[in-house]
């Protein structure tokens, strides 16, 4: 990936658009990365969080400490992603009710009421980014490209964003 034609604003915005769009990924504690677990994601681009529901007895919630360091993986239609932050419970009444929907009412039968439900944040510090806008054709010809020349298949960039 070789080609640095994206400006960081750009990567920033096509990170968030992803996340906000496709809104799964993997969430987890950085010290135990074999432990991540599908989450939906709620961006909100301005303070660089990321939100997410469970409840207040869940395993993730439960070893998220003072200290704790999340990871976020995402993959999207041509990006993928891995941010780290500080991950914190937070019980916002406001999010709560800003983010409530169908979807997520689907695996909260009690209702956005019940006591055992909270909110994860992830303060995301920063981003691994990868970008690509190839499609099947481009792929094809980059892979017999690289086979070729002996070289590696140029598919897009990575950046690494800090969101300090």
């Amino acid at each position: 990936m070789s080609h640095h034609t994206l400006s960081e604003t750009e990567i920033r915005d096509r990170l968030w658009t992803a996340i906000d769009h496709e809104r799964t990924g993997m969430l987890g504690l950085a010290r135990d990365a074999a432990q991540l677990q599908p989450m939906t994601a709620f961006v909100e681009r301005e303070t660089s969080r990321i939100w997410f529901f469970t409840y207040r007895d869940s395993d993730l919630a439960q070893a998220v400490d003072a200290a704790a360091q999340g990871v976020f993986v995402f993959q999207g239609k041509g990006l993928h992603a891995s941010a780290i932050g500080a991950l914190r419970v937070a019980h916002d009444r406001d999010r709560i009710e800003q983010y409530w929907s169908p979807h997520v009412a689907a695996w909260f039968p009690e209702g956005k009421d019940d006591p055992r439900l909270t909110m994860l944040c992830l303060d995301v510090s920063s981003a691994a980014v990868w970008v690509s806008d190839t499609g099947p054709l481009k792929y094809a010809f980059e892979v017999v490209r690289a086979n070729v020349t002996k070289t590696t298949p140029d598919l897009g960039e990575k950046r690494t964003l800090s969101f300090s």
